[in-house]
């Protein structure tokens, strides 16, 4: 998962808890995933686009948050960032939703382990930051697991890399436009502006029989009914922890997510872990260690310098 950029130090406890639980609670979605099958990814992505959008207008009627909202909608240059936010978080969705239900839990793991670093190669490319010494040992480091790791496969670990960019580059969308859209009113926005296509692809599965909802049980419609909520409450609580922590609480906090589904992928469904893929994911551990002790050498340093 991706980093906060807030850089102080004051330590909110409303935010550690936004942020632990937004992190258990994607920690926890693949089972929910293989739960849902047989539904396929197309049509868990889409009931998540059009449930999250009907969850999101409830918390905006509840909240009276109408007028906020339209204000962002006059807003071209934010509508444009959130539209394609909305089409990062797509991307994220199908591939992780897919490696959910295709038995690929653990490589999926590996993408959100991988994601920090990501997030600091995104700076350089993107926003031009000049990286630390430890930085590029991190980075080098990673280049190694991920050569490993391909090696391990037989083929190039996709699965892994497109989750890491496509929610390291939705971070940094979000960043740019976060102080001019709140959590529910860009989620909101992002998933309208999906929602068109997700109707189609809900009315493309049904032609060709392949709909599941109401035909699998009623635990199985509760569970796919409950997609809305299980989408949006986290990523409202990743935004809203962001807002409130200093970045090195959230670099720690956001390894929650991943551990919890390499062990998921291993214990619970059994997946393996040949010692190809242990090497890897060890070499990937050690680069975030050397990036976690950079992050907090590196606030130290500021703290030191803001009390001068």
């Amino acid at each position: 998962m991706l980093p906060t950029t807030v850089m102080d130090d004051r330590v909110s406890r409303p935010g550690l808890a936004f942020a632990i639980g937004s992190y258990v609670l994607w920690g926890f979605l693949p089972v929910l995933f293989v739960s849902l099958q047989p539904a396929g990814a197309i049509e868990i992505v889409a009931w998540r686009i059009v449930l999250s959008l009907l969850f999101c207008a409830i918390l905006i009627t509840l909240t009276r948050g109408w007028p906020r909202l339209l204000a962002i909608l006059r807003d071209r240059a934010t509508m444009v960032a959130l539209a394609l936010a909305g089409v990062l978080i797509l991307v994220n969705w199908l591939v992780y939703v897919f490696a959910s239900v295709s038995g690929h839990v653990v490589e999926a793991s590996l993408g959100y382990f991988t994601n920090p670093i990501v997030t600091v190669l995104l700076g350089v490319v993107v926003l031009r930051e000049k990286l630390r010494a430890l930085q590029w040992v991190a980075i080098g480091v990673s280049s190694v697991a991920v050569l490993i790791l391909a090696i391990g496969y037989g083929s190039f670990p996709w699965i892994a890399l497109t989750l890491a960019f496509s929610f390291g580059i939705y971070g940094l969308v979000k960043k740019r436009v976060g102080p001019r859209a709140d959590a529910i009113s860009g989620l909101t926005i992002e998933t309208a502006v999906l929602a068109p296509l997700a109707a189609v692809a809900l009315i493309v599965v049904g032609a060709t029989g392949g709909l599941t909802i109401g035909s699998e049980g009623p635990a199985h419609t509760a569970l796919m009914l409950g997609l809305g909520v299980a989408t949006a409450v986290p990523l409202i609580l990743f935004a809203a922890a962001s807002r409130r922590l200093p970045l090195t609480y959230m670099g720690l906090v956001q390894y929650i997510a991943p551990i919890m589904q390499l062990l998921i992928g291993v214990v619970v469904l059994g997946e393996e872990m040949p010692p190809q893929r242990w090497l890897g994911f060890g070499i990937v551990w050690l680069a975030l260690a050397i990036l976690t002790v950079d992050m907090f050498i590196h606030s130290g340093r500021q703290r030191r310098a803001t009390a001068r």
